[in-house]
């Protein structure tokens, strides 16, 4: 096997969520279409608390939610009023502008709750950079699943080990859930150009190596390469192929730096489009 890019999560705090993010970093910029990757660490919130992140706006990219625990409102400028379950996929393509609000439902928030989480970007290929906003929503029934020798594998959107996800991914993509029993294995195959496997939970290794724990590992391109559990462990498995370099700023995402000065100045101006009932709002970071 060739060797692994490891590379180590920085951590953040959203609102008070703590995160774990090793997507953007200086070390890889992207893995497939995923230029953005966040693990939203479990937290346990007290009543009358809870997560609660403000109209904030997107542009040339698309957001994924998957939750392991908890649930989360998402709404939008499309009028989109989407309660997420764990197992859900939460689907919003910005296009050439979106804003949405992510916060725990109001009767969760009530009585605390708990929230163990990922939530991903995705490039949009150039041509559809400044496309139709969306947003779509595939209940947990909806993915395919595989289950055999003490692997489950859920494939979240695109495809993989002969599975096809419903959620419209437009470029070849790759992201599935893994959860393996101690002492089983599964081979990664090479259909997807890029890929990265991020160890959740438990203790893992590929081709004998072992898997850094809440690390992103970047696999070498053209191999098949076989995962072993060295006990329970459940990981995501992100990948597909490239879309060429993209500029990032903020929760703006370009292959053109005018693209984001002109979201910028839209946004800081308020000439964006509103989240229905909703007044506050991030502003431009500094």
């Amino acid at each position: 096997m060739s060797e692994l890019l490891l590379i180590r999560p920085r951590a953040e705090d959203i609102a008070g969520q703590p995160i774990l993010r090793p997507l953007p970093s200086a070390r890889c910029r992207s893995v497939g279409p995923f230029v953005f990757f966040d693990h939203m660490l479990e937290k346990v919130y007290a009543p009358d608390s809870g997560m609660n992140i403000a109209q904030h706006p997107h542009i040339g990219l698309s957001t994924l939610t998957y939750l392991f625990d908890g649930e989360l409102q998402h709404k939008d400028s499309l009028g989109s009023d989407q309660r997420v379950q764990p197992g859900d996929v939460s689907w919003m393509t910005a296009g050439r502008g979106v804003a949405h609000v992510e916060r725990t439902p109001a009767q969760l928030r009530q009585r605390g709750s708990r929230l163990h989480g990922l939530q991903v970007w995705l490039a949009l290929p150039q041509e559809l950079e400044a496309c139709e906003p969306g947003y779509s929503h595939h209940p947990a029934a909806s993915l395919p699943r595989r289950e055999a020798m003490g692997v489950a594998i859920t494939l979240i959107a695109g495809t993989g080990f002969c599975l096809q996800s419903p959620v419209p991914v437009p470029s070849p993509t790759l992201y599935a859930e893994l959860k393996l029993a101690a002492g089983a294995s599964l081979l990664i195959p090479a259909e997807h150009r890029e890929r990265a496997l991020y160890l959740i939970e438990g203790e893992a290794q590929l081709e004998g190596e072992d898997l850094p724990l809440r690390g992103l590992a970047v696999l070498p391109e053209g191999e098949e390469l076989l995962l072993s559990a060295c006990g329970e462990c459940h990981l995501a498995l992100i990948g597909g192929e490239p879309l060429g370099p993209r500029r990032m700023y903020w929760n703006f995402v370009a292959s053109d730096a005018q693209q984001l000065e002109q979201a910028k100045q839209r946004w800081a101006a308020g000439d964006w489009p509103q989240v229905p009932g909703e007044q506050a709002r991030i502003e431009l970071p500094g």
